[in-house]
């Protein structure tokens, strides 16, 4: 049994990429921009830093409950590239799959249906 299946924390995250503010790159990004973002939900699982691990669309994450501080990070099996820094906040939906499921459910089943 693990010892996260005990503790409590929350069930998932958004992990937001975002590219780091510097001065001097005209070209980059807008500071706070999200260049991708993921939905993680809790496996019950201790990540290898020590932390419960996180899984969902191709991003891997140990997060510290107590803190909200990512200690680990894969995205598409990769670490962060230079350049981008991760941030998170807690999600209290469900994935982006079951929430799509959720608005097709609310109107019966009639979107993109025509009369």
């Amino acid at each position: 049994m693990s010892s996260v299946g005990t503790m409590s924390h929350p069930q998932s995250y958004e992990i937001l990429l975002v590219p780091e503010h510097r001065q001097s790159d005209s070209r980059a990004a807008e500071p706070g921009t999200a260049l991708r973002s993921a939905v993680v939900a809790a496996t019950g699982e201790t990540g290898a830093s020590g932390y419960p691990h996180y899984t969902g669309e191709g991003v891997e994450a140990d997060i510290d409950p107590a803190t909200h501080t990512v200690e680990a990070l894969l995205v598409d099996g990769a670490e962060l590239d230079y350049g981008l820094t991760v941030r998170i906040a807690e999600h209290t939906g469900g994935t982006r799959e079951e929430n799509g499921a959720a608005r097709e459910g609310k109107d019966g089943g009639a979107a993109g249906r025509t009369a």
